[in-house]
């Protein structure tokens, strides 16, 4: 296809994955789109586990980097040792997530100071220090794109691409971010409706991505990536006609073969509708879509505490979720029915576990079909 962003990064189809999972990274490079590793949750040395892992097996095809580099987070500018952070949550937190455990048979008397330690590092790759640390790493491997996921990238994420001839991408989720990203310089716009899962704005995909195409016109056709929902080659191709030049995806992925989700999560993104998800601050501090769990609720119910902001959510929910997840995997069927993941709404339209390749074929094949529906309405 001949599509700005096909011509932008050298490939087939534009079909951009976002993924914590290497394997997906590759795999859909192989097919032709191009896969993005979401690098925040990795230190500096197990981002260059990974992305010489990809080196090794990408065939030379194009791939990117991701990383939350957020433009508001409590104590942004400064430097924190891990026990300032750990002391800056309320005992009150820590309380209530035991009890969401505890009525679902599970013991949280192993989540301990040096467990929440460990969820505090996240805090600091989302510091400029930490972001700066990950990039340097990014920067020595032979990606095509970076992308700063929460606000305008810094100036010297900016630079960097720059000078490395590499392009910067982020993502908006309101016209005003939109316009203000084009003119910090970024070279692709991801715009998320709120049907996406993870992190993501109020305004729906269909409104948003013809809002944002036509209010950056004046500052410049940056190409836009539209994402929110996005499962199928028939909701491409309604993208592409409201201005976008191709589809930034990452819930149809969470699916797959391949895919890092556990089976006890996968299973319940399979039977799962649109309705099954819910937008809240409970995980990060900052709105983000999952899967509805009974975890979810407790956080949503009357008297539950207000999320914490950014990282400090991460540090409460990150030790209990990722014994929910260990426990899930093991049988426990109280920790199944806690578990839960970042997904979309677009889960309603995820059938079926199938391989990477097989997902790229399947959005091939429907986007002709759908591009081939609408031009057959034009009649002679």
């Amino acid at each position: 296809m001949k599509t700005p962003i096909c011509e932008m990064f050298g490939i087939e189809f534009p079909l951009v994955a976002f993924t914590h999972c290497r394997d997906v990274v590759v795999e859909v490079s192989k097919a032709g789109g191009m896969g993005v590793l979401g690098a925040s949750r990795l230190s500096p040395a197990e981002l260059e586990t990974e992305l010489a892992w990809i080196d090794d097996n990408i065939d030379g095809k194009p791939y990117g980097v991701d990383l939350l580099v957020p433009n508001n987070m409590l104590g942004k500018d400064e430097t924190p040792s891990t026990e300032e952070v750990l002391a800056m949550v309320p005992a009150e937190y820590t309380d209530f997530t035991s009890r969401i455990l505890e009525r679902h048979q599970i013991d949280s008397t192993d989540i301990d100071h040096e467990t929440r330690a460990k969820f505090a590092a996240f805090g600091d790759r989302l510091r400029p220090a930490g972001a700066q640390a990950l990039l340097e790493v990014a920067f020595n491997h032979p990606i095509k794109m970076i992308v700063n996921a929460l606000g305008v990238p810094p100036v010297y994420m900016l630079q960097m691409g720059k000078d490395n001839g590499v392009k910067v991408g982020a993502l908006v989720g309101a016209r005003e971010h939109a316009v203000r990203q084009v003119q910090a310089g970024v070279d692709v716009l991801i715009v998320a409706g709120t049907e996406g899962g993870g992190h993501c704005g109020s305004v729906t995909s269909m409104v948003l991505i013809p809002e944002v195409h036509e209010a950056i016109q004046p500052f410049g056709d940056v190409p836009i990536l539209a994402a929110g929902g996005i499962a199928t080659g028939r909701q491409l191709a309604a993208a592409m006609a409201m201005g976008a030049a191709g589809a930034w995806t990452a819930s149809v992925w969470l699916t797959t073969a391949e895919a890092e989700t556990s089976g006890p999560v996968k299973e319940k993104m399979l039977a799962a509708g649109s309705a099954d998800t819910v937008r809240s601050k409970s995980r990060t501090g900052k709105f983000s879509r999952q899967l509805r769990s009974p975890w979810t609720d407790a956080w949503e119910a009357p008297g539950a505490p207000e999320p914490l902001p950014m990282p400090l959510q991460t540090i409460v929910s990150g030790p209990p979720l990722a014994k929910v997840d260990k426990l899930s995997e093991g049988g426990h069927e109280g920790a199944q029915q806690l578990a839960t993941y970042w997904v979309g709404q677009g889960v309603g339209l995820m059938h079926d576990s199938m391989s990477v390749r097989a997902v790229v074929n399947e959005f091939r094949e429907d986007f002709v079909n759908a591009y081939e529906r609408l031009t057959g309405y034009l009649g002679d």
